[in-house]
């Protein structure tokens, strides 16, 4: 049964004024879709924000694509960073691609 039919088969069973229970009832339902769905996205889309303005050299992190590597160089213009993934080996990944810190601690 989806959401529409329970809400229809509420109605019916009230003859008065089924109007208003109606618009309580849908009010309800976006307020749960709300707290159980678009705001601990933003919660998340914030902390990572935050992540990405506090990185600084030495940092080990994983890109989306699921590269690993460590920070070598922030420049002032701030929108990407040079990573070193192996000796002798830089990439310029884009800020926004990393997505996780990957400490000492986290490897297995």
């Amino acid at each position: 049964m989806n959401i529409i039919s329970i809400i229809l088969q509420a109605q019916q069973a009230q003859q008065g004024g089924g109007g208003l229970s109606l618009i309580i009832m849908m009010v309800a339902i976006f307020a749960i879709m709300y707290f159980l769905m678009i705001r601990p996205q933003q919660k998340k889309q914030k902390e990572l924000q935050k992540f990405r303005n506090e990185l600084k050299k030495g940092d080990k992190v994983v890109t989306i694509g699921g590269i690993y590597g460590t920070i070598e160089e922030i420049p002032e213009s701030g929108n990407y960073v040079m990573m070193r993934v192996d000796t002798n080996v830089r990439i310029k990944v884009a800020k926004s691609s990393i997505v996780r810190d990957f400490s000492d601690a986290q490897q297995q």
